[in-house]
């Protein structure tokens, strides 16, 4: 009499057929960092299984990613020389554009998507030109030059690219740069709600990016603040984006679900560094079930309302649906 819940959850094949919430390795973009030389692939020591890799590695890793059944990639890079404006992003044969042209010529089929910032490639490790006045990132001048970076991705042959500075009005300035620069249908997946995060630690090792003075709260979010969250990403809507993400996710999954509620697009979660770092570590401590507890999480980000899952576990989750 009172077992109707439980009834549906007796056999596992029934219990299958009403999943509500399912995971695929389509729903899934694997970060790179691509740095300079040869034969290097160095793994950083605060996330255990990721690495920087040279062009020669990455292209070997996206092989291994494509038999996995992982065909989309986001890529960082990690340049030789570093200078106050990032030129090494502001030029055609800078790492990601040789990296975008290497890897869409032997693997033509890899969706690739191209972070569009500037702290991987500044000596002060902000995200764009500093205003010295303020001691801030200069919003308007910054623009100028993410405009340049992304026709510079575009001419290498990117499929999608995914601004992370965080800056006002970016999203109308790249669809306008990119409309008018012969590239009208090339997508933008907008950090449409980015905040502050103490959980981005690890990246900054792998990216060699940490801020040389003062922090990243003024351009991006206030971890407290909820319908300011719902307004960056309506307003990256209005502006042109055609996907829409929450950075990060595990802490912030009421505002996925929130911004799930207030938009149609497609909704990414990037699965940060930080929240990859404490699963892996956990795990190899012996404190959790480690498969359990990471696809446990990949299923609560489905659940609150993701379409899309960036994510160092990538290959990890692909291998046990796989068996």
């Amino acid at each position: 009499m009172f077992q109707r819940f439980r009834r549906t959850r007796q056999n596992k094949h029934l219990s299958a057929l009403v999943r509500e919430t399912q995971l695929s390795t389509n729903d899934f973009i694997y970060p790179l960092f691509v740095t300079f030389g040869e034969g290097i692939k160095t793994e950083v020591a605060s996330m255990p299984g990721v690495f920087q890799m040279s062009l020669d590695e990455i292209l070997k890793e996206c092989a291994d990613l494509k038999k996995m059944g992982l065909n989309s990639i986001i890529l960082f890079g990690i340049p030789e020389t570093k200078d106050s404006i990032g030129s090494d992003s502001l030029c055609d044969n800078g790492i990601i554009a040789t990296a975008v042209k290497a890897i869409k010529k032997e693997h033509p089929e890899m969706f690739i998507v191209t972070d569009l910032c500037f702290c991987e490639y500044t000596d002060h490790g902000h995200c764009g030109i500093i205003d010295h006045v303020h001691e801030t990132v200069d919003n308007d001048a910054t623009l100028e030059i993410s405009a340049q970076q992304a026709l510079i991705h575009a001419r290498a042959g990117v499929d999608m690219i995914a601004p992370s500075g965080m800056m006002d009005g970016i999203i109308e300035t790249l669809r306008s740069a990119l409309d008018e620069g012969g590239y009208p249908n090339l997508p933008i997946m907008a950090y449409s709600t980015k905040f502050s995060s103490g959980y981005y630690g690890p990246f900054r090792d792998v990216a060699d990016s940490v801020p040389s003075f003062g922090d990243r709260t003024t351009y991006q979010m206030d971890p407290a603040n909820r319908r300011e969250a719902i307004n960056e990403s309506i307003a990256d809507e209005m502006q042109g984006a055609d996907i829409l993400m929450v950075k990060p996710a595990l802490a912030y999954l009421d505002i996925v679900r929130d911004v799930r509620e207030n938009t149609s697009l497609p909704l990414a979660v990037y699965n940060v560094s930080g929240e990859y770092a404490m699963l892996k570590h956990a795990g190899n401590a012996g404190l959790i079930d480690y498969n359990r507890v990471m696809m446990e999480t990949m299923i609560g980000f489905k659940r609150a309302g993701a379409d899309i899952i960036i994510s160092y576990h990538a290959k990890e989750v692909a291998t046990l649906l796989g068996k």
